[in-house]
């Protein structure tokens, strides 16, 4: 097999379970099957990349008056929530195996409770100067965002459900913009 450069197509010849030669054109997946990599960015512009996540924390109505109210023992929900969500962006390339790590601008978490909708939003909004996207931040930062509002109360909740975590948009790159 040809070895893979700058993401172009190759030609690649097997042999197939029966003896025959085959040539075909694959790209960078195609050719490393059965193999996993880090994906080559030297080439890449650096531009400005920005991505937008939600998803929410469904819990019970009591929970969340204890949220608003401040009464959990382990604290301040929301703020601690906000804080997880930024720190988990700063770490997502230690979490998620083939992310590069990225030189972040700014991020920023917003926890929303909704008492109408027995909810708890959370929103994240990531920006690098890079050359790969910031989508994973993002999410990452609402996923753990939201583990943390179930660790501080599950105690009071065995239904609380996490849900909905999506991007939302994305903006930057040679893929262009994407909104939800």
């Amino acid at each position: 097999m040809k070895r893979i450069r700058k993401g172009k197509l190759e030609t690649v010849k097997r042999t197939t379970q029966r003896g025959r030669s085959e040539e075909k054109k694959v790209g960078q997946a195609a050719a490393r099957h059965g193999k996993i990599r880090m994906v080559e960015v030297a080439e890449k512009a650096e531009t400005l990349r920005t991505a937008e996540a939600r998803g929410e924390v469904r819990l019970s109505v009591a929970v969340l008056e204890m949220i608003l109210e401040d009464k959990l023992p382990k604290g301040d929900v929301l703020t601690a929530a906000r804080l997880a969500g930024i720190q988990a962006a700063k770490k997502t390339s230690e979490l998620i195996p083939l992310c590069h790590p990225l030189r972040i601008t700014s991020v920023e978490v917003e926890v929303n409770p909704i008492k109408s909708k027995k909810m708890v939003e959370v929103k994240s909004l990531v920006r690098a100067v890079d050359r790969t996207g910031v989508e994973m931040e993002a999410l990452t930062a609402v996923a753990v965002a939201c583990l943390t509002v179930y660790d501080m109360c599950k105690a009071f909740d065995k239904r609380i459900v996490i849900g909905d975590i999506h991007l939302v948009s994305k903006s930057g790159g040679k893929s262009g913009d994407f909104r939800w």
